[in-house]
Parts: structure tokens; C-alpha cells; sequence
């Protein structure tokens, strides 16, 4: 399959290539929205034809018997393991969002119509692991994830794959969070040697006094983009953090939209991006406050250092809002690091490397001791150290 062949199709060209009957609604949508190029907003900064104008192999989505693990296993699109008892579905997806301003996210779903339906008990934590051992190929599948409300979960996700090169990854959440209820997620990921480039896309609804916490810990090299919606209704929270540290010549990053919909939603966005050698970081992140949302609390921030002269961070932070009734900030900022910190700790002996290392990592920290889990952070800043001395 070659992705680039849907562009500029018509809904029934659409439909016969993607062999998507009866799913018309969600091909006028994709059509509507054209598939991505670099004149595309949310794309303008990622090389999206770069990876779509190739001939991938397609894969058949069996679902497996699961073998009991202590986590979540996801190999090529299908999951292979779950803890004991875990409620996992091959389903439909039922709720899907008809105004998300992603085209991929709709191609998304018409690629995928049984999508993994993951429900979690209680108040529990699980770790969620994406595999990915195939070269040449589009994988692409999506999770359906629901807590339950008045209780308090957390996941992990992380990815790892084999000696693979050329493939993409297209896959994406639409998570429910409960009324009630708290919801917190932390993915960490580390790319490099051009093995996969992946475009994931969610949808995040967060119901009435629930609170959302979304941590991202994206590391090292490749073409990657996180694009994201949140909606919030009244009294719920979203706390979402960004760290990016990227090398070589990688383009990577978030493109999000939170939503306050209803009344006394509150909001919290902070990007944190350190760049090397020719990276491209990308925070482009808009709030938008809508006619109902009366009494919104929203905040949100972009920093930014830059560890060479070639390296190029594209920050736009946006607020879009149409009421009076509310607390609403944004920023940005971009330098580098501090050479009168450099010179002091060099003098007591520390070497420039590790001097680098240590006022990156002090930058960093705010977002990643944010995990509450320590054997995660040790995870976060064991890979962030294993990215950093590779480019060194």
C-alpha cells in the first residue's frame, strides 16, 4: 500500500482503495480534510509525504489467544499478553469523533475497524508494550481505553522494536475518562537509526470533574508526531507535560488542541525541548475556550534550549477564546545553555560532557520526577542518558 495514493481521491476512490463500505460518514470527513502534505497546518513542520510516498507491506490482524504477562504486549498492531483477568476486546470502536481536526486520525479508523478495546478495573496501574518487528510495513491499529469512574488508574507505555527499517507506525488512542475519576498516562519513547517514523493520533474525552495527566517523554532521533485533542467537561482537568530530546537531523513533536467545553474546566500545558545537531522540535498547541466554558482556568508553556546552532525548534502556542469569564496564559522561550554554568562546574572538575549532561538533565526534571513511579523515572533517565552519550 502507498498511502500517497489517497490524495486528491474523491469519497468512492476512497472507499474502493481502503475497501471501507458502510463506513461513508468517516471517508467524507478524511476526504474533507485531504490527506496531510507540508502545506497542511498541523503537518507544516514534519516531512508527512516523506513517509507516506512509500510502498508498505500490509499485515492481516488476527487476534491471538492471550498468554498471561505481567503487562500488556502489543506485536505488530495485535496483542499477544495482558495480565490476568484484564478485560481486552477486538471491537468496533463506538464513540468516534466526528470534528477531530486530524485527517490521519480518521484514516486511522478506516484502516482499522475492529480497534483494541482495553478496559481498566478499579483503581489499578498497567504497563502497556508496543513491539514492532516487521520492515517495510504499515502498521497501523487503535486503542479504545475506558477507566471506571471515581477511581484512579495509571498506564505506562513504552515501545521498543527490532533491527527493522522503513516502516510506519500509525496508531492512536480515544480514551473515555470517567466522571470522577483520575486518568494518568506516561509514554516514554526512544527512536533512532531510522528503524520506524510513526504518526500517532488521539482523542482524549474527560467527563465531568475527572482529571486527565498526560506525560510525554519522547528521546532521540527519527520523524515522530504526537497529535492529540482533549475535551473537557465541567470542573475536569487535563494536565498534560512534553519532554523532547532529540539529535541527529529528527523531526518530532506534539501537535494538540484542548477543548474546554463546559463550565470551571481547568487546563495545564508545559512543553520542555532540548535539540541537537540538526533535530526539529515541534510544539504547536492551541486552547481553545468555547462560548460555554465559562469560569476556565487555563495555562500553558513552551521552553526550549538548543545545543547547536543547526538545530530548529518551531513552538506556537495558541489560545483561541470566546468568553470573558476566565484565567488564561501562554507562552514561549528559546536559548541556550548557560555558559557561566558551563565554566562552573567545568572548574570543579567535571567534564564538559557531563557538565552538559547534568544542567540538561536539571532543565528536564521538573516533567520527569512528575512520574510518581521511581523505577519509571530511573526508566526515563536511564534512556534519556543512553540517547545523550550516543551523540556525544
Amino acid at each position: 500500500m502507498n498511502l500517497i495514493d489517497l490524495k486528491h481521491k474523491n469519497p468512492q476512490e476512497v472507499t474502493d482503495l481502503l475497501g471501507a463500505k458502510e463506513r461513508e460518514m468517516l471517508v467524507e470527513r478524511f476526504v474533507s480534510l485531504g490527506l496531510p502534505s507540508k502545506k497542511s497546518e498541523e503537518y507544516r513542520y514534519f516531512d508527512v509525504e516523506k513517509v507516506l510516498d512509500k510502498a508498505y507491506e500490509t499485515l492481516n490482524y488476527v487476534p491471538k489467544t492471550l498468554e498471561v504477562s505481567d503487562k500488556i504486549e502489543i506485536v505488530d498492531g495485535v496483542v499477544v499478553a495482558a495480565p490476568q483477568g484484564m478485560r481486552i476486546y477486538n471491537e468496533a470502536c463506538q464513540q468516534i469523533d466526528m470534528d477531530h481536526f486530524d485527517p490521519m486520525y480518521y484514516l486511522g479508523h478506516l484502516l482499522c475497524p475492529q480497534t483494541i478495546k482495553i478496559e481498566l478495573d478499579g483503581d489499578t496501574e498497567v504497563e502497556i508494550e508496543h513491539t514492532y518487528t516487521q520492515s517495510d510495513t504499515l502498521i497501523h491499529y487503535r486503542i479504545v481505553l475506558y477507566n471506571q469512574a471515581n477511581r484512579h488508574a495509571t498506564v505506562y507505555e513504552n515501545f521498543i522494536c527490532e533491527d527493522i527499517e522503513n516502516t510506519l507506525v500509525l496508531y492512536g488512542y480515544d480514551m473515555h475518562i470517567a466522571q470522577d475519576s483520575t486518568l494518568r498516562v506516561v509514554k516514554m519513547q526512544s527512536m533512532q537509526d531510522n528503524h520506524y517514523a510513526m504518526i500517532a493520533s488521539h482523542k482524549v474525552n474527560v467527563a465531568k470533574n475527572a482529571n486527565a495527566i498526560l506525560k510525554s517523554f519522547d528521546l532521540g532521533g527519527d520523524q515522530a508526531l504526537q497529535l492529540l485533542k482533549v475535551e473537557l467537561l465541567e470542573h475536569a482537568h487535563v494536565d498534560a507535560g512534553h519532554l523532547l530530546y532529540l539529535n541527529a537531523d529528527s523531526k518530532r513533536g506534539t501537535v494538540s488542541q484542548i477543548v474546554h467545553v463546559s463550565e470551571h474546566s481547568t487546563s495545564k500545558q508545559e512543553a520542555k525541548n532540548i535539540l541537537d545537531g540538526e533535530a526539529r522540535g515541534i510544539f504547536d498547541a492551541l486552547i481553545r475556550v468555547e462560548h460555554s466554558a465559562k469560569y476556565t482556568k487555563a495555562e500553558q508553556n513552551s521552553k526550549s534550549i538548543l545545543l547547536h546552532d543547526k538545530a530548529y525548534m518551531a513552538s506556537k502556542p495558541q489560545l483561541e477564546i470566546y468568553i470573558d469569564e476566565l484565567e488564561a496564559s501562554h507562552g514561549a522561550t528559546t536559548g541556550q545553555l548557560d555558559p557561566k554554568q558551563l565554566f562552573y562546574l567545568q572548574s570543579r572538575g567535571i567534564s564538559y560532557v557531563e557538565a552538559r549532561k547534568m544542567l540538561v538533565i536539571a532543565f528536564a526534571n521538573t516533567l520527569i520526577e512528575e512520574v510518581k513511579d521511581t523505577r519509571q523515572q530511573e526508566r526515563i533517565k536511564s534512556a534519556f542518558e543512553a540517547v545523550f552519550y550516543k551523540n556525544t
